[in-house]
């Protein structure tokens, strides 16, 4: 669980970065060079199968690990002790995990597979994936859908960055401060970027 974490937080710094091209306020351009680039190139190709296999791994281990933790407790608490012991957002890491799994199914419908089809399928050169991105996000819906998933993401990973880093045997008293200061870090600014790019696009703070 703490590897296929680790992998996909991983991933989620590329894809933060690719979707940040949008700040350089240029038409698009830059992002839709990134994105076509990311698109093209069988490598990145080939290392998105390892990527699916990935999502599909960890979301397995979670709801494993979810079943197993109900199981062997098979009779609650009679004192909640709260935030006493362990924090909210750590015994709901299930519910946060199916939130962010219901988002990545939008997620995949809206752009994924039908950026795939637009590229592959019409095979043309000047398909526009910012004009996209921009008449989505034009849906209060979708941007309320994805702040979200966004906001479930940053729960989700307050916990699991540094429970995977002591899941792999890296619990020391010299590092857990400073895992604990990076994963905190980490989780306030990769989803903030993520949720700034259908809020800018939405109320049109870009060109």
């Amino acid at each position: 669980m703490g590897f296929t974490g680790l992998f996909l937080i991983s991933f989620l710094v590329i894809h933060a970065t690719v979707n940040g091209m949008i700040f350089f306020n240029d038409n698009g351009a830059m992002f839709n060079e990134w994105a076509k680039f990311m698109s093209h190139n069988w490598i990145v190709r080939f290392l998105e199968l390892g990527l699916f296999a990935g999502f599909v791994l960890h979301i397995i281990q979670g709801f494993s690990l979810t079943l197993k933790n109900q199981k062997t407790r098979n009779t609650k608490y009679a004192v909640n002790p709260g935030n006493a012991t362990s924090k909210w957002y750590s015994r709901s890491m299930g519910i946060l995990g199916s939130l962010l799994l219901i988002f990545l199914c939008v997620h995949l419908g809206q752009f994924w597979l039908e950026t795939k089809v637009d590229l592959y399928g019409a095979q043309d050169p000047s398909y526009n994936l910012y004009a996209e991105l921009q008449e989505t996000f034009e849906h209060l819906w979708v941007v309320i859908v994805y702040l979200v998933g966004v906001v479930a993401l940053a729960w989700h990973l307050l916990h699991g960055f540094p429970s995977a880093f002591q899941t792999l045997g890296i619990n020391n008293s010299k590092y857990n401060g400073i895992i604990k200061m990076l994963g905190t870090a980490f989780s306030i600014v990769v989803p903030l970027l993520f949720a700034l790019m259908p809020i800018a696009l939405h109320f049109h703070w870009l060109n």
